[in-house]
C-alpha cells in the first residue's frame, strides 16, 4: 500500500514535500497547543535515534506536523522556544537523563480501516472508469474487482430460465419475531399489580392483531393501541 511520507526537512517551516514510497510505515499526526507568545516548535525522537529536529508548522496558536513511521513503540519530545518539553497530556516515560519522553505506540491494527477504505475507493474508482470507457465505446480495462464482476453479471444476457423455485410461495408462513411472542395475551398478570389493570406492553406490540389458540370452541382477538400516556388493550371474544 502506498503511503505519504515527509522528506527530510530543512529546518524550515514550508509545506514538507510529499512522496510516495511503498513501506510498512503509518502516517502520525504531533501537535503542540502553544500560547500566542509561542514562536517556533520542533520534535524529535527515537525513530531516527533523536537525529533530526523536525519543525511544526503554526496554524493560530496550535502547532502540527505529520511524520509516517514504522510499526512499534517511540519516544519523542518538543523543542518548544529552545527549551525541552513533553505533552502532560499525552503517555510518558522516564529517559536515562532524569527527565520524561512523551510515548506513542503504533499498532498496524490501529490502521486497518485506513486500509480498507483504500481498498474500497480503489474498487469504486475502477468500475466507474470502465462505465466511463463503456459509455465512449471504447474496449473496457481488464480489471477483477467486486463492482466489476457485478457489472459484467447485469451485461450478460442469456437464454437459460430462472429456477423456478426462486419464484414458488413460501410453503410455510414466515417466522414470527421473538418480540412478538412476549405479548400481553401470553402473559400473566403479576400478584401485585391490580388485576384490571395490564403491564405496559412494549412499542412493537402495538397496532398488531393478536389471536390465541382456540379453546372450548371460543377464539380471542387482542389489539393494543397508545392514547397519548395511557395504553387501550381491546379483548374479541368469537365463538367457533
Amino acid at each position: 500500500m502506498f503511503q505519504v511520507k515527509i522528506a527530510k526537512s530543512d529546518g524550515s517551516c514550508s509545506t514538507p514535500s510529499i512522496q510516495f514510497t511503498e513501506a510498512n510505515e503509518y502516517p502520525v499526526v504531533f501537535k503542540w497547543h502553544g500560547g500566542s507568545q509561542t514562536k517556533a516548535v520542533y520534535v524529535s525522537g527515537s525513530w531516527d535515534g533523536w537525529k533530526r529536529k523536525i519543525p511544526l508548522c503554526k496554524s493560530t496558536s496550535d502547532f502540527t506536523t505529520i511524520i509516517n513511521l514504522p510499526q512499534g513503540k517511540h519516544e519523542y519530545k518538543y523543542l518548544v522556544d529552545g527549551k525541552w518539553m513533553v505533552d502532560e497530556n499525552l503517555a510518558k516515560t522516564d529517559n536515562k537523563f532524569g527527565s520524561q519522553n512523551n510515548v506513542i505506540a503504533i499498532d498496524e491494527a490501529d490502521f486497518a480501516v485506513f486500509d480498507a477504505l483504500d481498498r474500497d475507493l480503489a474498487s469504486s474508482n475502477a468500475g466507474e472508469a470502465m462505465r466511463k470507457v463503456s459509455v465512449a465505446g471504447q474496449q473496457p480495462p481488464s480489471h477483477d474487482t467486486p463492482n466489476d464482476r457485478e457489472l459484467e453479471k447485469l451485461k450478460q444476457f442469456t437464454q437459460e430460465a430462472p429456477d423456478r423455485r426462486d419464484f414458488e410461495k413460501a410453503q410455510n408462513p414466515p417466522v414470527l419475531p421473538p418480540h412478538l411472542l412476549q405479548v400481553i395475551l401470553n402473559k400473566d398478570t403479576p400478584l401485585q399489580c391490580d388485576p384490571n389493570v395490564l403491564p405496559e406492553p412494549n412499542h412493537v406490540m402495538l397496532n398488531h392483531l393478536y389471536a390465541l389458540s382456540i379453546k372450548d370452541g371460543v377464539m380471542v382477538l387482542s389489539a393494543t393501541h397508545r392514547y397519548r400516556k395511557k395504553y387501550v388493550t381491546t379483548l374479541l371474544y368469537k365463538p367457533i
